[in-house]
């Protein structure tokens, strides 16, 4: 830039030509600071993009590395133990945590999986009555070597052992002997003993080996191709993999009145936990890759858990099966939910899912967002009532929750109000995002508190939802569109039968040896609960 005495030499003469060397560096002036405008709002862009980049680090290092549940570990516990001496000098921040309320949290959790870890080591074997076998062991010197009489028994030691017995596998062969006419003409034709109903009619499949093949697949989830490597390897016998998926078809077809008399009986209440889970299809009609199905989970808390493949993880599914369903759902925040109770909603009411929210926080506290501390603390004492709580009438739940819960929660949401606010917390931040969450879902998080029946979060359904979730990291994917059904199936008679605490394996070699000569009127006695109360009752009578 020229000087004031350069100016005045140079425009003496020409008065015009300042003024447009003025108007040229207004221009350029103008310039400058648009491009300045541009820089910092491309500065806030890069830092948007950096803390996204972050998040899903983050994301992806808890997924492939941290604890499968949102208990702390001991290497999160020394980060918040960090996380306190950080806050000194994030002072422009919004003071997270007492450290005294920390570490009573820290204790607290602590003792929890203590706890935890006691009860796995003193759990006992399952209480059936196992078979047993007695050998008895005589000393060399029974006999008295200079009497030579027995020795008088005077008491015995017992030393109990459990042993495993392999299984085996046989050939059932069923005579049916046929009889002509005898000797005197009263008598005609040829008799015979009619063939009992067969499990699946004009096949080889005993009950046994089907109860097997079930339990294998959807409870052990071992997949078809090592199960036909076991029969051919151990019994020398070769079953293919296609002759066992044609065999659990037809199973599932018999299970089917089972199936859809537990969604009758869940239809009939008022309260529903829903939750879905992807689930890789192997569809012809998808080249080079496998397709994604969606398993949809719907149980009521202590009772049935009911199951359904779809195709996509849209709305058509949960409308058409919620049809005639007249109550209240818990979900995650998952936006078709929400969409549903807008379409009906004097029919369908929604709540929301807690632990969801608390697994947001989770996620700030893992990139060291101190902020996310406070609001872990809130919603560890929101759990903390609830396990005060745990035994009482769903009319003592109620009054107990609305005592301390509602002021904890309108803490909770003014403070994400003012996170949202805060001009410093970028939206698309793990603390951006959780607090958002928070706010959107207000409503629906604090709607348990209108009945102590509803539970605070939806983990009872997500527990059912690990058992197919273990199975897909074995079995990989369902190896055709149609066997979405089959699955669906079979996991809703297993997963019932453990809310009810029933053996799986006892329940269905009973009721497939039942099922064949059954008629639909029958049918019912043979639900899980109505199952458990006959073998109960039957019990009794014995004693």
């Amino acid at each position: 830039m020229k000087t004031p005495q350069e100016l005045l030499r140079e425009f003496a003469d020409n008065p015009a030509g300042l003024a447009e060397y003025a108007a040229q560096l207004q221009q350029q002036l103008a310039q400058a600071r648009q491009e300045q405008v541009q820089t910092q709002q491309d500065l806030a862009l890069k830092a948007q993009q950096l803390a996204e980049a972050q998040a899903i680090i983050a994301d992806l290092k808890r997924e492939l590395f941290g604890a499968k549940s949102d208990q702390l570990n001991e290497k999160q516990e020394e980060q918040l133990r960090q996380l306190l001496g950080d806050t000194q000098e994030q002072a422009q921040r919004t003071p997270p945590l007492s450290k005294e309320v920390l570490e009573e949290a820290l204790a607290q959790e602590q003792a929890e999986q203590r706890q935890r870890a006691k009860e796995r080591t003193r759990r006992p074997l399952p209480p059936v009555e196992l078979e047993k076998q007695q050998v008895i062991l005589e000393p060399e010197d029974k006999l008295c070597p200079t009497s030579g009489q027995e020795r008088p028994c005077i008491g015995q030691e017992v030393t109990t052992e459990y042993d495993y017995v392999p299984a085996k596998l046989i050939i059932r062969e069923i005579v049916r002997r046929k009889y002509g006419q005898c000797e005197k003409p009263c008598c005609q034709g040829v008799t015979i003993a009619a063939l009992p109903p067969r499990l699946v009619p004009q096949s080889k499949l005993g009950l046994g080996l089907a109860v097997y093949l079930l339990l294998s697949r959807f409870d052990d989830h071992v997949a078809y191709y090592t199960l036909e490597r076991n029969f051919r390897e151990r019994f020398g016998v070769l079953i293919s993999r296609q002759q066992m998926v044609q065999w659990v078809e037809k199973v599932a077809h018999l299970l089917l009145a089972i199936y859809w008399l537990i969604w009758e009986e869940l239809k009939a209440g008022d309260y529903l936990q829903i939750d879905e889970a992807p689930v890789k299809v192997l569809d012809p009609e998808v080249k080079g890759k496998a397709a994604r199905g969606f398993l949809w989970f719907y149980s009521k808390p202590g009772g049935y858990v009911f199951l359904e493949f779809h195709h996509s993880r849209g709305r058509d599914g949960p409308r058409e099966r919620l049809r005639g369903f007249h109550g209240t759902m818990q979900t995650d925040g998952y936006e078709l939910y929400d969409a549903l109770r807008k379409e009906q909603p004097s029919r369908l009411k929604r709540i929301g899912c807690v632990s969801h929210a608390r697994r947001e926080f989770y996620k700030a506290l893992l990139e060291s967002c101190s902020e996310a501390l406070w609001f872990i603390g809130q919603m560890r004492q929101l759990y903390q009532l609830e396990r005060e709580l745990k035994d009482a009438s769903p009319e003592q739940r109620h009054q107990g929750r609305l005592q301390k819960a509602p002021a904890l929660w309108l803490a909770m949401k003014r403070r994400a109000q003012a996170i949202r606010a805060d001009p410093r917390v970028l939206p698309q931040s793990t603390l951006g995002k959780a607090a958002r969450y928070l706010v959107n879902e207000y409503t629906a998080l604090v709607g348990y508190l209108r009945d102590g029946r509803f539970e605070i979060d939806s983990n009872l359904v997500e527990n059912d939802v690990r058992p197919s979730a273990v199975g897909k990291r074995r079995w990989l994917f369902i190896g055709h569109p149609d066997a979405g059904w089959r699955s669906a199936v079979i996991y809703t008679i297993i997963q019932s039968c453990r809310r009810y605490g029933i053996n799986p394996q006892e329940y269905l070699t009973d009721v497939l040896e039942r099922l064949p000569s059954m008629t639909s009127s029958q049918v019912p006695k043979l639900l899980p609960d109505q199952w458990r109360k006959a073998r109960q009752a039957g019990a009794a009578v014995l004693r």
